[in-house]
């Protein structure tokens, strides 16, 4: 009777706080709003007076990613016409040099609009025009997932550069071009892996939807996103068994719960990779975060739907066993795999902060990885960018 009764509470909560029907995707804005990938101006200009006056955490962020080799003025871009990624990196021909390059454009972008100095805007440019130049195309089994990772931090870097930069960058149509050939082909139709690839492509189709101000991608990508984000964390309103996404034919309690990692009991917040590991889990929650953001930037607040609950849920429930709670039996089979990285600050602030939800594992774990700085792939500087920002 108890699970009845939760299912029955959930199920009213989550009606009383969307604000539209949970299969609804939002659709392209009218006019796009720019800088608008994840971060805003308005966030960036919070940004810089709180680093400008020495303010914490913001100041402790800054100088920890100026001191990154993402900030070094020296760095030689690294592009390749072809980058080839295997599984777990094996080959990796130019995917950690792809990823980190597209990471120190951002960075760049950032250190320009925060500090003024001109070198980092140019740096930024240099990183992007040299990627532009040569890219066509990324190959093998990681392929869709390594265009999703990259794709995700160019329009980060390129909206800041081409929308706050006093100076010319000559080739921004070239790097266009290249996101929308060469990237966004390989990412916008989905995957129907793990749930971490699909959300991380949909963050950067979304993203480059916004550089290109492209709105029938936008449309597309959003779509794959509210369906794949349902699948990816539950919540006890979704009745007895998880959300699934039509295309990978889910459609017996036995292939979900293999699909699941093996795992049978499903609570608020468990994901879809819950039993793998928390660091795969984090990408995903990374990216549903990120793509929230966006949304909320270009006039579609999705905290306020199951995206907002399952975000929320989804963070608190891996924060609860990252700050050391031991692994019940019913869950994984009482073995966790920890480490979920810097992935916090954006769904913290937008949901504690903004919207005014208790979430005390969340802010323990949040407070105590700052400031939280890169996991090398497509997270970086979340604490000086989102960390109690209430732009």
């Amino acid at each position: 009777m108890r699970r009845t009764a939760l299912l029955a509470a959930s199920a009213a909560l989550v009606a009383g706080v969307l604000a539209w029907p949970v299969d609804a995707a939002p659709s392209a804005p009218a006019a796009f709003a720019h800088p608008g990938v994840t971060v805003s101006k308005g966030q960036l200009d919070f940004t810089r007076s709180k680093v400008n006056a020495g303010a914490q955490p913001w100041k402790g962020a800054f100088d920890q990613m100026m001191a990154s080799k993402y900030a070094d003025l020296n760095r030689t871009p690294r592009p390749r016409a072809v980058v080839e990624c295997g599984s777990y990196s094996n080959p990796n021909l130019g995917c950690t040099d792809e990823r980190e390059d597209a990471i120190a454009a951002y960075t760049h972008a950032l250190a320009w609009y925060l500090t003024r100095d001109e070198r980092h805007a140019r740096k930024a440019i240099e990183l992007m025009d040299a990627w532009s130049a040569v890219i066509r195309d990324h190959t093998n089994s990681n392929a869709p997932l390594q265009t999703g990772w990259a794709g995700s931090s160019w329009p980060k870097a390129a909206e800041i550069i081409k929308y706050t930069y006093t100076g010319t960058w000559a080739n921004s149509g070239r790097f266009a071009t290249m996101l929308r050939t060469v990237y966004l082909p390989e990412i916008v139709n989905g995957s129907n892996s793990n749930g971490n690839w699909e959300l991380s492509m949909m963050e950067a189709a979304v993203g480059i939807s916004v550089f290109l101000e492209d709105k029938a991608s936008y449309d597309k990508a959003m779509a794959k996103f509210r369906t794949r984000t349902a699948a990816y964390v539950y919540l006890e309103s979704d009745g007895a068994l998880p959300k699934t996404v039509p295309s990978q034919n889910l459609n017996t309690r036995e292939k979900i719960v293999k699909y699941w990692q093996g795992q049978s009991t499903f609570v608020n917040g468990l994901s879809q990779e819950t039993c793998r590991d928390f660091t795969h889990t984090g990408y995903g929650l990374s990216a549903i975060s990120h793509v929230a953001e966006t949304s909320r930037i270009q006039g579609q607040d999705l905290y306020g739907t199951d995206v907002g609950e399952r975000l929320r849920h989804g963070l608190g429930f891996h924060a609860k066993y990252q700050l050391g709670a031991g692994a019940e039996g019913w869950l994984c089979g009482g073995s966790l795999k920890l480490g979920l990285g810097p992935v916090t600050e954006v769904g913290h602030n937008a949901l504690a902060n903004r919207l005014g939800h208790a979430m005390t594992n969340t802010a323990t774990l949040t407070q105590r990885g700052r400031p939280a700085g890169s996991n090398n792939l497509f997270v970086a500087w979340e604490t000086l960018t989102h960390g109690d920002n209430p732009a």
